[in-house]
Order: structure tokens, then C-alpha cells, then sequence
């Protein structure tokens, strides 16, 4: 009994050594992003969310520091709203989902008023079939998905742009977190098919690991017998996510596949090139990324030195074995990472520049 409480001690020990050097790198690491030149637009802006925490609560909050007035409206009551509020711009984040049928019928009116409008697409090129029939009512598109830039533009949308994602450092960022949220090796997402079969190779190595997978479907998985015991079913609040970053050693990042059929409503079959916002939020923790490859990633980080890419289940399985041994090397990168996004990939960042050329003559 002694022994083992000595162990547990040892054991504690060192991972608050651990977690304490991490924490004490990441602070180090953000005293050296440079604040933001003073940005100011004397415009109103009325934004309506999707829904998306993590996205519009960045958006919300670079909005209020960048323009005179922000106001933050509903999918319902996009018309009324502008006709209170008569805002120099309508931002609208996604127009899917949650947004009534009358959206198309609401925005000729808005834009009737002369009031511009514009939509950023944030989950392209997965819902094409609704998003072919909306980019055409806008003023302006932007998109986060390379390859659709020229689909909406073919469509008859007359302003489009590439806008890539970004983070919303209020929620992600490095912080201590409790013992319950530590693990060897973390993944939050749904259980796309392609997540299925990445995950069902690896279980062999996963078993006697400290593993986390959270998300809806991963009943879709065939080896249970393994990995039942790391699932967390269920939507997690953007909050804990943040929590669970913070508490791995390594996260793994696997887009979700763009071909029609595969939970998708991609209906003309683009491909996917950019990297989801997931990319930016875990770098942005101060954790170590392992994140399939996208062909705009390397605008963005630089793999091998920001964080690390793999292209199969057996590379992947490689490099989890090697960043777990080697852990100086899997905090220096996680380090990179964290100054790469906090210094390029905000939404302060990208809203400046969304308002640029939004408000544009």
C-alpha cells in the first residue's frame, strides 16, 4: 500500500511538473504575440448567427472592437431587424440550418432598402444543394473553401471571396484544467465514415492508453470491444472542447469527407482544399495538432514545425508513437503552433479584413 501511494505520488508529480512547464512555455509564448494596430470602421453592422458558438461568438466579439455599433440579430427576423436598425451592413453567417425558408425573400427586401448584405459560408463544400440557391441573393460571398470561390461566381454570384476560418481566443487558449480532462491522445467530432475506419485501425494501439473521442454516430465503429470504453457520446459545449485541448498530449484533427452521400448534401461533388476551424482551435490551446492534409494547409502552419500531417492510419500511428516518447519535441511544436495562431488566425484578424472588402465601393 506505502509503494503504491509513493507511485501515485511520483506520478501526480510529474504531471503537474509537466502540465506547469507546458503552461509556463504557452505564457512565454503568448507575452510575444504583438496587439493588433487600432482598427476602427464608423459603420453599424447587423449580424445574424448560425448557431455555431465558437464562430459567432468571434465574430460577435471582433465586430463590437472593429465598427461603431454591432447588433446582433435572429435567422427570423433578419427584415425587421434592419428595418429597426438600418445598418450599413447584414452579415450573415451560413444562411443553413436553422434559417427559415422566407431567408431569400427577406434579403431581396433588405437589399431593396440599400442596405448590402453578405454571406459567409462556413460549412462549404458540404451543403452545396443549399447554398447554390443562396449565394446568387447576396451582395457579397465569402467562402471558406477554396474550390467554391469560382462554383458561386459560375452561379451568378458577382462578388465572391476566399475567407478561411479562424479562433475565438476568449474560449480557446491555454489554461489549467482539472485532472479529469487529461489524456494521452484526444478526438472530438462526429463519426464520419471516414473517422470510422481511421479509428477502427488504430484500436489496437489505443488499447492501454488514456484516449478521449467525443461526438454523435461513433456507434457507427466496429471494434466497440476496444475503443467503447474511450467514447463520449453526444454534443460538447465549445467550453469543455476547449478543456479536453488543453488536457491531451496529442489531438487528433480528421476532416470530414466532401463526397455526396457521405452525411453530406454536396450535391455538385466539390472537393474539399481548406482546413476546418478545429485547425486553429487546437493549435490555439498550446496541444499538439496531428491533422490529415488539406492543400491550403500550409497558407496557414507550417507542418513539421506548427504542427504535424498524416496521410494514412499506419502514419498516424507512427507519429502518435513517436510525439507520446518524445515529449520535449511534441511541446516545442505545440509552442510554434500556439504563436502562429494567436499571431495570424483570429476573427479580429479576419473581420478586419472581411469588412475591407465588404464595405468596398
Amino acid at each position: 500500500m506505502a509503494q503504491q501511494q509513493s507511485a501515485a505520488i511520483a506520478a501526480n508529480y510529474r504531471d503537474g511538473y509537466r502540465e506547469g512547464l507546458r503552461l509556463g512555455g504557452c505564457e512565454s509564448i503568448l507575452k510575444r504575440v504583438r496587439v493588433p494596430e487600432p482598427y476602427y470602421r464608423d459603420v453599424k453592422v447587423l449580424y445574424i448567427p448560425q448557431g455555431f458558438e465558437s464562430i459567432d461568438s468571434g465574430i460577435r466579439d471582433a465586430l463590437q472592437k472593429n465598427v461603431r455599433e454591432c447588433v446582433v440579430g435572429t435567422a427570423e427576423g433578419i427584415l425587421e431587424a434592419a428595418r429597426a436598425h438600418r445598418p450599413d451592413l447584414v452579415l450573415v453567417l451560413n444562411g443553413l440550418h436553422v434559417f427559415p425558408e422566407n431567408q431569400v425573400e427577406q434579403i431581396k427586401e433588405v437589399r431593396a432598402m440599400g442596405i448590402r448584405t453578405a454571406i459567409w459560408f462556413v460549412d462549404d463544400p458540404y451543403f452545396t444543394s443549399s447554398t447554390s440557391v443562396l449565394s446568387s441573393h447576396y451582395d457579397l460571398v465569402f467562402t471558406h473553401e477554396m474550390n467554391c470561390v469560382s462554383f458561386y461566381k459560375g452561379l451568378g454570384a458577382r462578388r465572391v471571396h476566399y475567407m478561411p476560418l479562424a479562433v475565438h481566443p476568449e474560449l480557446y487558449a491555454p489554461r489549467r484544467i482539472s485532472p479529469e480532462y487529461d489524456s494521452d491522445i484526444c478526438f472530438i467530432g462526429n463519426a464520419f465514415w471516414n473517422r470510422v475506419e481511421l479509428f477502427d485501425k488504430l484500436a489496437p494501439f489505443l488499447t492501454g492508453k488514456k484516449v478521449i473521442i467525443a461526438g454523435g454516430f461513433w456507434e457507427r465503429l466496429n471494434r466497440k470491444d476496444l475503443l467503447g470504453e474511450f467514447i463520449r457520446p453526444g454534443w460538447m459545449a465549445p467550453e469543455e472542447v476547449a478543456k479536453h485541448y488543453n488536457g491531451a498530449r496529442i489531438v487528433i484533427n480528421l476532416h470530414r469527407p466532401s463526397e455526396p452521400g457521405q452525411d453530406n448534401q454536396n450535391s455538385f461533388g466539390l472537393g474539399a482544399n481548406s482546413i476546418n476551424p478545429r485547425t486553429y482551435e487546437i493549435s490555439a490551446c498550446g496541444t499538439l495538432q496531428l491533422t490529415d492534409w488539406r492543400k491550403d494547409l500550409v497558407q496557414y502552419y507550417r507542418p513539421g514545425y506548427d504542427l504535424e500531417t498524416f496521410t494514412s492510419a499506419e502514419e498516424l500511428q507512427l507519429k502518435l508513437a513517436y510525439y507520446l516518447e518524445h515529449e520535449k519535441e511534441r511541446r516545442e511544436m505545440a509552442w510554434r503552433g500556439l504563436y502562429t495562431t494567436m499571431e495570424r488566425h483570429t476573427y479580429t484578424m479576419r473581420m478586419r479584413s472581411l469588412l475591407a472588402l465588404a464595405l468596398a465601393e
